[in-house]
C-alpha cells in the first residue's frame, strides 16, 4: 500500500502522518482544511485484497454498510463520530473524530497492580459503552487497552470498531462466491469461540474481564496460567482482591461462553450490586491541589525611592496576578447555592455559575463534582471540585499514608509537594497538595479530608498547574462551607 502522507484527500483532508496499521488498512492523522481552525481528524484507508470487479463490488457494499453502523455508533458520547466516508481510486476511506488523550496501555503497566476502585470504575465505564454497542447489533471483537482512550476530562472512549477487519474478513473470491472467514482479535483478550471464528456478544464481555484481571495482577493476559483440564484462567493468587469482585471477573472470563454474563447490562448490574463493605476501601483516584500566591505589597509608598526598572517590575507582577484576583473578587459577589446529600447528610455551598454533576456511585464513593465555567474557547480543562466518601476504620494518619501511597502508585508523574494539618468541617483533617500528569496536561491538586465514625470525607480540587490559582480561592470558600453530620 502506497503511503498517502502529504496528500490531500477528497479536496479537504490533509494527511499529516501515519499513526497505525492493521491487516487490512492504515490509519492516518489528518487536518480538515474545510472546517474553521483546520481541526485534526483520523483517516482510515481500507484496501481490498483484490482489484477483481466482483471483489470490489462486494467490498463497496460492505464498506457502505460499515459506514452506516459507525454513523449510528458515533451518536454515543464515548465513541468517535464518523465525519465522512468516500471511495477514491478503488480504495475506501473513513474519516472519524480525533480523540485527544492517552490509551489505557499507559495506565496498565506490566508489574503495576492497580486498586479495586480503579478496576470497578474502569470496567463499569466500558460496560456502559458496550451496552450501547451491542444494542446496535455490533460485536467490537478487539477490546483491549490500546483501543480505549482516556480523554483529558478523565472519560474513556472506545475506538477501532473493526470496520477494516469486517470488510477484509468478509471479502469473497471470484471463484468461491462466498465469504472467507479470517479470525480477528488480539491474543489474550480473545476467547476460544472467537479464535474459532464465531465471536458473539459475550466475547466482548470476556475481553473486558481480562482487562480487569490485568489491572489487578499487573500481568499481561498471555502470561496468566490456565487450568489444563478446564481452560479457566488462574489469577487470584496474583492479586489482592475481594471475593465478590473476583467472582464477577471469573464469570466474565469463563472458557465456555454460555457460562459468562449473557449481556453487558447483566455484567454492569453485578458491579453495581456490590456494596462498599464488600470491597477493599476505594482510594480517591483523582485529586486537587496548591496554595495561592502571596500578593506583593502596594508600591505607592515606595515610588519616590524606586527606579523605573523596579517600578516596571512591580507593574509586571501585578499584571501576572490581576486575572486570578479579579476572578476571586467577582466570586465574592456571586450567588452560592447549597448542595445537600440526604443519604450522607452532608452539605456544601457552590457558585451558581459552576456546573453540578451528581454521581452517587456507591462503589467508588464519588458523590458529586462541581465544574468551573469555561473561561474562553481555548479553555480545554475546566477546574473541578469533587466530594467522595468511603468507609475507613483506621486513623487519620493511616488514611493520609494510604492516600499518599495511592497517589504515587496510580497517577502519572505524581509528586506530593506539601502536607499539613487542617480543619475540615470543624474537625481535625489533613491537606495534601500534589502534582501529576494526565495526557499532555500537568495538573495541580488540593485534597482535604477528615474522618468520622469510620468514614472518610474527601474533597478534591483539580486544575491545570498554570491555571490552578484562577479558582483556588473559590474552592477554599466552598471547602469552608462543607458540613458533615
Amino acid at each position: 500500500m502506497n503511503t498517502i502522507v502529504g496528500q490531500k484527500l477528497s479536496g479537504r483532508y490533509q494527511i499529516l502522518k501515519q499513526i497505525g496499521t492493521g491487516g487490512f488498512g492504515v490509519t492516518f492523522l489528518a487536518e480538515d482544511m474545510q472546517r474553521p481552525g483546520n481541526p485534526e481528524c483520523v483517516v482510515k484507508q481500507l484496501q481490498p485484497i483484490s482489484n477483481n470487479p466482483y471483489v470490489l463490488e462486494q467490498a463497496r457494499r460492505l464498506f457502505n454498510k460499515e459506514a452506516e453502523i459507525l454513523e449510528t455508533l458515533g451518536n454515543h458520547a464515548n465513541i468517535p463520530r464518523l465525519l465522512a466516508h468516500f471511495e477514491d481510486n478503488q480504495e475506501f476511506y473513513l474519516v472519524q473524530e480525533y480523540i485527544e488523550g492517552h490509551d489505557l496501555s499507559k495506565e496498565l503497566v506490566p508489574g503495576k497492580k492497580l486498586s479495586e476502585a480503579y478496576v470497578l470504575k474502569l470496567l463499569q465505564d466500558i460496560l456502559e459503552i458496550l451496552i450501547f454497542v451491542h444494542q446496535n447489533g455490533v460485536v467490537h471483537r478487539d477490546i483491549k487497552p490500546s483501543n480505549i482512550i482516556r480523554r483529558q476530562d478523565g472519560k474513556i472512549v472506545l475506538i477501532d470498531f473493526g470496520s477494516v477487519k469486517q470488510i477484509g474478513t468478509q471479502i469473497v473470491s471470484s471463484q468461491e462466491q462466498k465469504p472467507r472467514t479470517v479470525v480477528i482479535g488480539t491474543m489474550g483478550y480473545m476467547p476460544s469461540e472467537q479464535s474459532n471464528g464465531q465471536p458473539n456478544f459475550t466475547s466482548d464481555i470476556y475481553a473486558v474481564g481480562i482487562i480487569g484481571i490485568q489491572a489487578l495482577t499487573g500481568s499481561k493476559p498471555e502470561q496468566l496460567p490456565k487450568d489444563a483440564s478446564t481452560g479457566e484462567i488462574i489469577w487470584r493468587n496474583q492479586a489482592q482482591v475481594s471475593q465478590e469482585l473476583a467472582d464477577i471477573l471469573d464469570k466474565m472470563v469463563r472458557y465456555y461462553f454460555r457460562e459468562r454474563f449473557q449481556s453487558a447490562e447483566e455484567a454492569l448490574q453485578s458491579f453495581r450490586a456490590l456494596t462498599p463493605t464488600q470491597i477493599t476501601p476505594a482510594q480517591p483516584l483523582t485529586v486537587p491541589s496548591t496554595s495561592s500566591p502571596t500578593l506583593p505589597s502596594s508600591p505607592n509608598n515606595y515610588l519616590p525611592k524606586l527606579s523605573l526598572a523596579v517600578i516596571a517590575g512591580i507593574i509586571l507582577i501585578f499584571s501576572i496576578f490581576i486575572t486570578p484576583i479579579t476572578k476571586f473578587i467577582s466570586s465574592k459577589t456571586e450567588t452560592f447555592l447549597t448542595y445537600e446529600n440526604s443519604s450522607e447528610k452532608l452539605k456544601i455551598k457552590y457558585p451558581q455559575s459552576w456546573n453540578r454533576q451528581d454521581i452517587n456511585n456507591r462503589i467508588t464513593g464519588e458523590l458529586v463534582t462541581f465544574i468551573s465555567p469555561k473561561q474562553n474557547d481555548a479553555d480545554d480543562f475546566q477546574e473541578k471540585l469533587t466530594i467522595t466518601t468511603e468507609d475507613f476504620p483506621g486513623t487519620l494518619q493511616e488514611f493520609t499514608q494510604t492516600s499518599i501511597k495511592d497517589i504515587n502508585n496510580h497517577l502519572v508523574e505524581a509528586k506530593v509537594i506539601n502536607t499539613s494539618e487542617q480543619v475540615v468541617a470543624n474537625k481535625q483533617g489533613q491537606e495534601l497538595i500534589y502534582l501529576n500528569k494526565d495526557g499532555k496536561n500537568s495538573l495541580k491538586n488540593l485534597q482535604l479530608f477528615t474522618l468520622k465514625n469510620g468514614k472518610a470525607y474527601i474533597i478534591t480540587y483539580t486544575a491545570k498547574t498554570d491555571n490552578y490559582d484562577d479558582f483556588v480561592e473559590v474552592a477554599k470558600k466552598m471547602i469552608q462551607s462543607f458540613e458533615i453530620p
